[in-house]
């Protein structure tokens, strides 16, 4: 239970202390906590250990509370809409299937991608760490004629944080932009589009990793995405943010502007890295966060493997309402 607390301390650790390397790749690892914490609470009943009891059932309860919202839904699309987003890839109505997916700088299979759009209907594709030449690999595999628009970000700065960003989509795009802010390591694109009655701003991000040196920016990156809830614009932003719901950085980003598509939708969590080797998905780092005034619903979340990527895929289907 001490090694629980450990990793709880450093949840509740401000933005000024959880920086560089160590804090934030431990406090990902906050939500499986739960199982030690269940199995010295069942322990401390069996033996009858009054106190242990207390302490185990403290840390449950406080990790519970800030995790209730992969438990207990706040915001899920209705049933009619997760059965038109099965149904078909329609343009035209207030509901379309989006994914999210770092392909290990461009390692990802392409045919792979393209059939899982196929298959689930996927209308908005977010991909990062794109090489040069995938996106000629996507076209190849057939990605035009499921998703005929797409905009690539600019080259990655000096900072390289994996190559450049993509968006895809089924409906036309509008105010294309390659490089939304300006920002350290791969650049923001940005896309506009009419889903329903509502035109809503897509966003493909990949900010910096604190493993990757130069870890301060890992936070000054989380900041310029932050930035955008100064704009008027219905953001949908997608990606690999390399952070997860334990960190204070991410919930600073989302604060009352944003919210988190998974921590909103009562399914429980949908980890993402890493994918395809022996050790299992552990951490959720890949987010589908939109603003919390813009008249959307972003749930029915799916991770999926991805053969050549180091991470999952990301799937939900959005709801204009």
């Amino acid at each position: 239970m001490l090694v629980v607390f450990g990793f709880m301390a450093l949840r509740c650790l401000p933005a000024a202390y959880a920086n560089g390397r160590a804090v934030p790749e431990l406090a990902s690892f906050v939500p499986l906590m739960l199982i030690p914490a269940a199995v010295c609470l069942a322990l401390a009943i069996l033996w009858h250990r009054r106190v242990l009891i207390v302490v185990a059932a403290f840390a449950l309860a406080v990790m519970g509370w800030w995790h209730k919202g992969y438990f207990i839904p706040t915001a899920r699309v209705s049933g009619a809409a997760q059965a038109a987003a099965a149904a078909t890839a329609d343009p035209s109505d207030s509901v379309a299937r989006i994914m999210t997916l770092n392909t290990r700088n461009g390692n990802a299979d392409a045919q792979e991608i393209v059939a899982l759009c196929r298959s689930r209907n996927v209308e908005v594709l977010c991909l990062q760490e794109l090489s040069d030449g995938f996106a000629d690999e996507l076209s190849q595999a057939g990605i035009d004629e499921l998703l005929p628009y797409h905009v690539v970000s600019l080259g990655a700065s000096e900072v390289n944080n994996g190559g450049r960003n993509g968006i895809w989509t089924l409906a036309p795009m509008d105010n294309v932009s390659r490089n939304l802010l300006s920002i350290e390591t791969s650049s923001m694109p940005a896309a506009s589009i009419v889903v329903g009655d509502r035109t809503l701003r897509f966003v493909s991000v990949h900010p910096n990793s604190p493993v990757r040196g130069a870890q301060g920016l890992w936070a000054s990156g989380l900041s310029v995405i932050e930035s955008l809830a100064e704009y008027d614009h219905n953001y949908v932003i997608m990606g690999d943010f390399n952070s997860t719901w334990d960190h204070e950085r991410l919930r600073s980003l989302l604060g009352d502007a944003f919210v988190d598509a998974g921590e909103q939708s009562g399914q429980g969590f949908h980890m993402t890295y890493p994918s395809s080797s022996k050790i299992p998905s552990l951490i959720e780092i890949d987010h589908i966060v939109y603003a919390k005034n813009a008249g959307v619903v972003v749930s029915d979340l799916d991770a999926v493997a991805i053969s050549g990527s180091d991470h999952r895929a990301l799937i939900a289907t959005l709801e204009v309402q």
